[in-house]
C-alpha cells in the first residue's frame, strides 16, 4: 500500500452548497446531477441564512486555520486558500487523523469569529495524495484560488513550499 504524502481538504460554509446544486453535489461518494427541486427543498429547511466570509475576513480566517493547525497539531501547511464560501488546504501527512485536523480548523474559525450561528457544513471533502505529482497539482490548485483573488499564491508565512 502506498504512503500518503499529503491531504487536500475542502470545507464549505453553511448553506452555500446544498443537495441538488447546479455545480453538482456528492452523495456517498457519487457526484450527482443538478436537481432544482431538491435544492429548493434543502434551502427551505435551513435554520439560518447561508454563511459567507466577507472579503475583509478571508485573510484573518486563514490565519486562524493555519495557526491552529501548525501550533496545536504540528501540521505542515503546504497550501491554503479562503474564499467567501469555501476553504481549501493541503497538509503534509501526520499522525493526526484527518477528522481531527478538520475539527481543529473549523473550531479555530468558530472561536475566532464567534458568530452565534453555524459557519460550516457538517462534512468536508478530502483527497489523499500518494505521490509527488498529485501533491504538486493539488497545491497548485489551491494556490490558484489565492492568485484569482489578487493575493500571493502563499499569503501566509506558515505555508511551507512543497519540495517533493
Amino acid at each position: 500500500m502506498s504512503r500518503v504524502i499529503a491531504i487536500m481538504v475542502t470545507m464549505t460554509t453553511y448553506g452555500t452548497w446544498l443537495r441538488g446544486d447546479a455545480r453538482g453535489w456528492v452523495d456517498r461518494g457519487v457526484v450527482m446531477p443538478a436537481d432544482p427541486g431538491l435544492e429548493h427543498w434543502d434551502a427551505r429547511r435551513l435554520k439560518h441564512t447561508p454563511f459567507v466570509f466577507g472579503g475583509d475576513q478571508c485573510h484573518a480566517v486563514g490565519d486562524m486555520i493555519g495557526t491552529a493547525l501548525v501550533e496545536r497539531l504540528r501540521q505542515r501547511m503546504l497550501a491554503l486558500a479562503v474564499r467567501s464560501w469555501h476553504v481549501h488546504f493541503v497538509v503534509g501527512s501526520s499522525s493526526a487523523p484527518i477528522v481531527r485536523v478538520v475539527k481543529c480548523a473549523k473550531d479555530a474559525v468558530r472561536w475566532g469569529l464567534r458568530p452565534g450561528r453555524p459557519i460550516w457544513t457538517d462534512g468536508y471533502d478530502k483527497r489523499y495524495c500518494f505521490d509527488e505529482e498529485s501533491t504538486r497539482r493539488r497545491v497548485e490548485y489551491v494556490e490558484r484560488h489565492n492568485v484569482e483573488r489578487g493575493c500571493a499564491a502563499r499569503p501566509w508565512a506558515f505555508i511551507e513550499p512543497f519540495d517533493g
